[in-house]
Order: C-alpha cells, then sequence, then structure tokens
C-alpha cells in the first residue's frame, strides 16, 4: 500500500494572498495525531487568504473537502485553481451541508418577553388548578347526597396503590434519615453538655416538619407521576374522548377518587414515616449519645404537645390532596404524543414537590406559635 503524504498548507504572502494545500487530504492522512496538529496550525496562519490553490493535492475524499469548506466558512473563496473532480467534490460538500444561520445575540426585550410567556403558563396552570378545586368541592357534595352511588372500589384500589405499596420506600428513606439526623446532632450537643435534648429536637423536627414533607415528597416523586402517566396515557389512546362521550364525568371518575385516596393515605404514610425516623433517632442517641429508648419515650410526649400532632395530620391531608390534583391536572394537559407525556410526568412531579414546600412554609408562618410552650 502507498504511503500516505502529510497535508501541509503554505501561504504565499504578496499583493494578493494565495494558500496552497499539498498531500493527501483523506481521512486516513488525517486521522493521525502529528498530520492533524501541524495542518491545524497552518490553517490558523491561512486565515485571511481569499485564493486557494488545490492542484497539488494528490488525493482528496469527502472528509478533506469537508474541512476545507468549514475553513472556508460555509463559502467559496474568491479565487480557486482546482481540477475538475476536485470542484465536482466540493460541489457536493457544499450542497450536503446546511447553511449555518449564526443566531443574533437575545436582546433584553426577548428575554423580558421569554419571563412573560412564562409567567402566563404558570397563571394559567393555577387557573386550571382553582377549576379542579372548585369541581371538587362540587363533586364531594354530590357524593355525599348519594353516597351508595360514590366510586368507592376506585377510591379503594388507589388508596392501596398510593398508601400501602409506599410504606417500605418511606420507612426506609425515614429510617435513615433519623439515623443522620440524630448523629450530627449529637455531635454539636455534647460540646455544650445539652445531650438530654435531642429528645426535643427530634420530636419537633420530624413530626411537625421533616415528617409529613419527607412523605409528601415521596409520594409526589412516586405516586404523583403515576397519576399523571395514567391521565396521559388515557389522553394518549383517546379514553378520555370516550368518557366524554359516554357522559361521564372526568373529574367525579378520575380526579375524585384519586384526590379523596391521596389525603386519606397520606396522614398514615407520614405517620409511618415519622415513626421510621424517630426509631433511627432512637438508635443513633442510644448509639453515640447513650441515651436508652425509655428515657426518649418518657421524654417525648412532654416535648411534643398534641397541637403538634393536630398540625401535622393537617399538613399532610392538605399534601395529599394537593399532589393528587397538581398531577390530575398535568394528566389533563397532555398532549396526544409520546413527548408530551414524558414532559407532564416530570412538570408534574417538579410542580407537586414545589407547591409541598410552598405551603409547609406557609404553614410554619400562620402556626408558628401552635406547639411550643
Amino acid at each position: 500500500m502507498q504511503a500516505l503524504t502529510a497535508p501541509t498548507v503554505t501561504t504565499d504572502q504578496g499583493a494578493a494572498p494565495l494558500a496552497r494545500a499539498r498531500g493527501d487530504w483523506v481521512a486516513a492522512a488525517l486521522a493521525e495525531r502529528a498530520h492533524w496538529s501541524a495542518l491545524a496550525a497552518q490553517l490558523r496562519a491561512a486565515a485571511r487568504p481569499l485564493a486557494w490553490d488545490l492542484q497539488a493535492v494528490q488525493h482528496m475524499d469527502h472528509v478533506g473537502a469537508q474541512l476545507l469548506w468549514h475553513h472556508w466558512g460555509g463559502r467559496w473563496p474568491e479565487v480557486l485553481h482546482a481540477s475538475a473532480a476536485q470542484r465536482q467534490l466540493l460541489e457536493r460538500v457544499a450542497a450536503l451541508t446546511p447553511a449555518a444561520t449564526p443566531r443574533a445575540p437575545r436582546s433584553w426585550g426577548e428575554a423580558w418577553e421569554r419571563l412573560g410567556v412564562m409567567v402566563l403558563a404558570a397563571v394559567e396552570f393555577f387557573m386550571q388548578l382553582v377549576q379542579v378545586v372548585g369541581q371538587l368541592v362540587l363533586d364531594l357534595l354530590r357524593l355525599l347526597r348519594a353516597p351508595r352511588r360514590g366510586p368507592w372500589r376506585d377510591i379503594s384500589g388507589h388508596l392501596y396503590q398510593m398508601g400501602a405499596t409506599a410504606l417500605p420506600i418511606t420507612a426506609l428513606v425515614g429510617f435513615l434519615i433519623g439515623v443522620v439526623l440524630a448523629y450530627l446532632m449529637s455531635l454539636q450537643l455534647q460540646r455544650f453538655g445539652a445531650e438530654t435534648f435531642i429528645v426535643n429536637i427530634l420530636g419537633i423536627s420530624l413530626i411537625r416538619e421533616l415528617g409529613p414533607m419527607l412523605a409528601a415528597i415521596l409520594v409526589a416523586g412516586r405516586s404523583g407521576s403515576a397519576i399523571t402517566a395514567q391521565i396521559g396515557v388515557m389522553r394518549v389512546t383517546e379514553e378520555l374522548d370516550a368518557m366524554r362521550v359516554m357522559g361521564i364525568s372526568h373529574s367525579y371518575r378520575l380526579v375524585m377518587p384519586r384526590a379523596i385516596a391521596l389525603g386519606l393515605a397520606m396522614p398514615l404514610v407520614s405517620a409511618w414515616t415519622t415513626a421510621a425516623a424517630l426509631a433511627g433517632g432512637i438508635l443513633a442517641s442510644d448509639v453515640v449519645l447513650h441515651i436508652t429508648p425509655g428515657y426518649f419515650f418518657q421524654a417525648l410526649p412532654l416535648a411534643v404537645q398534641g397541637s403538634t400532632l393536630v398540625l401535622a395530620t393537617a399538613k399532610s391531608v392538605v399534601f395529599g390532596v394537593l399532589i393528587a390534583l397538581i398531577a390530575c391536572v398535568w394528566g389533563m394537559r397532555v398532549e396526544p404524543n409520546t413527548q408530551s407525556l414524558g414532559e407532564g410526568t416530570t412538570a408534574s412531579v417538579v410542580s407537586a414537590i414545589t407547591m409541598v414546600i410552598l405551603v409547609d412554609a406557609l404553614f410554619a408562618i400562620v402556626f408558628r406559635n401552635v406547639g411550643f410552650q
């Protein structure tokens, strides 16, 4: 096999600078690191010439022609000396290479316009959420007026799927959070000789804040995405249109059962997660601070008031209903294609977690004096 000649570019400086290309401009020669490094430096030096001479090039393939075309910026040089075969190859590369359209820098007007579009989309979403909440109230009144005709089987199935099947993962995460929280706090409390106050810190932080919010975040990622995916698939397969044709209310048969089930399951899942977190905290406290479980159970009722339990339960109910409603809204917004289904599921989880954090902050501000002696 004949050895390949390194591709080179030399520039003749004068009144009209001319760049002369020599060697083999083929993929095999360009693949060698030494050839490529030298050629890149020569091309940078030959950035100004408007005249090119390719007659000394021995071989050229599409890779070499593409390299030249990109170096020329997608435009033909003013003067080109090339053979008919080389010109034909360059014309083919030029025809198959899309023209580069430089993007103008984004102006402040475009940035404000994009921000406005995002604000309008958020307002539209909140309007749909308010409509779903109002329709849920009407559906609950309809259920109270005729309880025997309610979708109790759907509520029971959703209660099992969203509540009972979520217990293992929430218990595991809650236990680990309790261990980590107790271990980190014990390192600080030991400095001041206040080891016994770990009961107060763990009790209030886990029962009042971390337990309900952690359970809500896990349920939002687990059950919220499932709700959006279920309703979104029904949108893609046109089942929602079929229900509308048959006169079946989407809100009564799809939204209300999920909202009731998650509103009932969320306090139980939250209590289960909090109990697992307290168990992890008790274990870490016993190992690090030598605070026995007996003392922990004796001091915990004195540190946590009953109003704190009521507040945590109320928060969990609100979290559960909001997660279900947000997931249903995003499921209804899914377009009949798979890409919209994936985007809607992701947006549902993000929106639900964000709403949980915002509502938790609102509860913390409004009820800041509840549960403290």
